[in-house]
């Protein structure tokens, strides 16, 4: 129903900023909350960041608040991390993910639909 691509990870120096990118095809996202987690090799998937349909309400984990900014365009079917002030601790995959309704919380298993996910590591 909804098909999620993440682009835009890579290798990054500590300090150094990326900007994520999920682009949706199959439905407009216009009506979905959106959220990015991100999930290290040996861990489950953890919270980063959400936004609501409309893009009026974010929240952020704790871990990257004043250094990540999650973003959307609707009429663009996009949704954005951007990814400031990066730290070792930020490497992981991350995943965008998509849940029709006005927001999305902080549990993964409240989303319906992923990106395969992206890369981001982070060298010191």
């Amino acid at each position: 129903q909804v098909q999620l691509v993440e682009s835009g990870g890579g290798l990054v120096q500590a300090g150094g900023s990326l900007r994520l990118s999920c682009a949706a095809s199959g439905r407009t996202l216009s009506y979905y909350a959106m959220g990015w987690f991100r999930q290290s090799p040996g861990t489950e998937r953890e919270f980063v960041a959400r936004i609501s349909w409309s893009g009026g309400s974010t929240y952020y984990a704790d871990s990257v608040k004043g250094r990540f900014t999650i973003s959307r365009d609707n009429a663009k079917n996009t949704v954005y991390l951007q990814m400031n002030s990066l730290k070792p601790e930020d490497t992981a995959v991350y995943y965008c993910a998509a849940v029709r309704g006005v927001a999305g919380g902080g549990n993964p298993n409240e989303y319906d639909y992923w990106g395969q996910g992206t890369q981001v590591t982070v060298s010191s």
